[in-house]
This record gives structure tokens, sequence and C-alpha cells, in this order.
């Protein structure tokens, strides 16, 4: 089956910004983004809109990054500790999820969707780690986890 053209209304990640026309499957464009409306059908209409929209969609950009950098500065000073129980040789039962982080970093105060939050490799020890936490497509900052035994 051919793939639908559509015209971006929102910026979807792995797929474009605000504006661009991008060509994908119907079902993905059915089931996804259009019942959520991230796009619309490619018409000349939607292309008038979206022409008309341009300068507000570049400054809701601006805003967005700009206020990104600003969470990045508070949250590179943060410290997450995490509370995990251990074997004697420091082993985890289990490992540290990026849901655990980002529960942790709400308690800290700051917003962050989980998905948003990677660890490479896997916690499975105490200590101290690092975690990448992509706050804007362009801002990706490092927080350090602590693991501590409960």
């Amino acid at each position: 089956m051919a793939n639908v053209t559509l015209i971006l209304l929102d910026d979807v990640e792995n797929l474009g910004l605000a504006g661009e026309e991008v060509h994908v499957a119907p079902g993905y464009a059915r089931n996804y983004l259009l019942p959520r409306g991230l796009a619309a059908k490619a018409t000349a209409g939607t292309l008038r809109l979206i022409e008309s929209r341009k300068a507000l969609i570049a400054q809701r950009r601006a805003d967005e990054l700009a206020k990104a950098k600003e969470v990045a500065g508070k949250l590179e000073t943060a410290e997450v500790v995490i509370p995990m129980q251990a074997t004697e040789d420091d082993l985890l039962f289990g490992s540290v999820s990026p849901r655990m982080i980002a529960d942790e970093l709400a308690k800290l105060g700051f917003a962050v969707d989980h998905n948003k939050v990677k660890i490479e490799p896997a916690i499975k020890t105490l200590g101290e780690f690092s975690a990448s936490v992509k706050l804007h497509a362009e801002v990706i900052v490092d927080v350090k986890v602590k693991v501590v035994r409960s």
C-alpha cells in the first residue's frame, strides 16, 4: 500500500518538525498522528494554515529550547539517590529503571518523562552512575545517580 502524505502540525520525534511534509504508512497516520492532532492531510488549505503559523511555531520552538536549557542547568547539579536492596557483594536485586530515576527527579521538582531517561549500561550494583535525560531535541543532560543500600 502507498504511503500517505501529511503535514506535521507539531514536532514528532524521529519523524520531523512542525510544518514539514512527511510520507508515512497509512496505519501510522490513521492510528497515531491524526487522532492525536500531530498531523493533517496535505491539502492546499493545510499548507496555507502552516504558512500563517510559521512565526508562531518558530517562537514556540525558541521558547521550548530556552526552557530546556534553563532546566538543564539546574539538573546538572542535581543528584538522584535511589535506595535498593543488595547482596553482600553489592549486586542489586533487580536493576535501576528509568522510571525510578524519573520518579526521584519528580521528588526533586523536575517533571521528566521516564521515556526521556536513558541508562547505559544498566545499573545492577551499588555505587555512583550517570543517566542521560533528553529535555529537548538539542538538549541532553547527564544526571548523577547514586544507588545506596536500603
